[in-house]
């Protein structure tokens, strides 16, 4: 109990002396604020812009493989010349994993383009045409507002039917609804069954549903030629959600695939497995050095904060030292005077970096076009973490000289 009222009184003690020194606390806060505002200000961007980027990938699914010719990520040493004379993925191929995966809770096939889509007087240029199997809804998320998803009848039949975008619906369709209406892809005429929900802006439009059309991959025969010198289609797997199924379901394909290529035990694979997973890690890795800068820039500022909080530190040791020799003299432990100068660097240190933390607040009401900035927990922690470490490390070497002090010369001191 002696030990806890000794420690409030020397709380007491560091806010009466940061309150009657208010400017020079004022002024010793500043550079701790401004580094932890740097520090924060960094850690905010960068984790609401890797935030924003990944969800622009999210189109790519989850726990998703695709094979394709080409890798979807590559280095200096890329050898897109071997991979541009790979063999395209066919349609039979499609039905031959379908029927043989078991690792696999689904398999589509699917190719795209880009096309302009007519109603009327009406066109919206550079559509995200999509040419898709029954199965596709099972592989990736397709969020429809209005209408439905394909039938598998629809599918088999490679009927004249479509699903299209928000984006494009109000282009052609402005102020009324478009299920039921025919549009014109290439001269041939489609039905509009469906509506996708509105996704949004976001920092990078890359495969929005919004401008996007999806029809029956048979029908998209029709408009485009699908293989060798054409378009290269995709088979994807869904598989399960823990890494033993993933990688089960990678060595199926693989063993699958080689069978039905023929290709021999000597060969390499000549196809790609790509996971989203490889994007997401190579988006992560340039945040993680982003991020490392940002504790250098920040660090630089911290550094000179410390400095000025431990000067402070000093002059205060200083200006008190007959108080501190009055304090011993009637019987203060010294961890009580350890403790007030220590507390009163940790105030201003703490009092710093929660100021650094609200600019950082104030700012995630800017809008940056269409990125949002979100300060999150993990930061706020961070910040204030820092500020305390900062407090103890500038303060303990003045707060231990200042407990160290003779009683009679700290009295005798002017």
């Amino acid at each position: 109990m002696i030990f806890l009222k000794l420690t409030w009184e020397s709380l007491r003690f560091a806010m009466q002396a940061l309150k009657s020194n208010l400017t020079r606390t004022i002024l010793s806060l500043l550079g701790v604020t401004v580094g932890i505002f740097a520090i924060i200000a960094v850690f905010t961007l960068v984790d609401s812009l890797e935030k924003n980027i990944k969800s622009s990938f999210s189109f790519l699914g989850s726990n998703v493989v695709t094979v394709n010719r080409f890798q979807f990520v590559g280095g200096p040493d890329y050898p897109w010349w071997k991979y541009f004379r790979r063999p395209y993925s066919t349609y039979s191929e499609y039905v031959f994993l379908k029927d043989k995966l078991r690792n696999a809770e689904a398999v589509s096939f699917s190719a795209g383009a880009n096309t302009t889509v007519q109603f009327g007087s009406n066109s919206y240029k550079g559509t995200n045409l999509s040419g898709v199997s029954y199965t596709y809804k099972d592989v990736y998320e397709v969020p429809v507002q209005s209408g439905r998803f394909f039938t598998e009848s629809e599918i088999n039949g490679s009927r004249n039917v479509a699903i299209i975008g928000e984006k494009v619906a109000n282009t052609l369709f402005p102020n009324s609804d478009p299920i039921g209406k025919e549009v014109k892809i290439k001269g041939a005429k489609f039905v509009v069954i469906g509506l996708f929900e509105l996704e949004g802006e976001g920092l990078f439009e890359i495969a929005s549903k919004d401008e996007a059309v999806m029809i029956p991959y048979g029908s998209f025969t029709k408009l485009f030629f699908v293989g060798k010198n054409g378009i290269e289609p995709s088979i994807a797997f869904k598989g399960m959600d823990s890494d033993i199924g993933m990688v089960a379901l990678e060595n199926e394909i693989i063993g699958s695939l080689r069978a039905k290529r023929g290709l021999k035990p000597t060969e390499e694979d000549n196809f790609s497995l790509n996971k989203s997973e490889f994007i997401m890690n190579t988006i992560g890795s340039i945040f993680d050095v982003i991020s490392a800068a940002g504790w250098v820039i920040g660090g630089f500022s911290i550094l000179v904060g410390g400095f000025g909080i431990a000067n402070i530190m000093f002059v205060s040791v200083k200006e008190r030292t007959n108080i501190i020799g009055i304090q011993k003299s009637l019987g203060a432990k010294n961890y009580f005077i350890l403790f007030q100068f220590l507390f009163e660097a940790i105030f201003l240190s703490l009092i710093g970096g929660f100021a650094g933390i609200i600019i950082v607040y104030g700012l995630t009401f800017i809008q940056l076009g269409s990125l949002e900035l979100v300060l999150s927990f993990k930061n706020i922690v961070l910040g204030l973490g820092i500020s305390s470490i900062i407090g103890v490390v500038s303060g303990i070497v003045p707060a231990t000289l200042a407990a160290r002090l003779d009683p009679v010369e700290a009295i005798r001191a002017t």
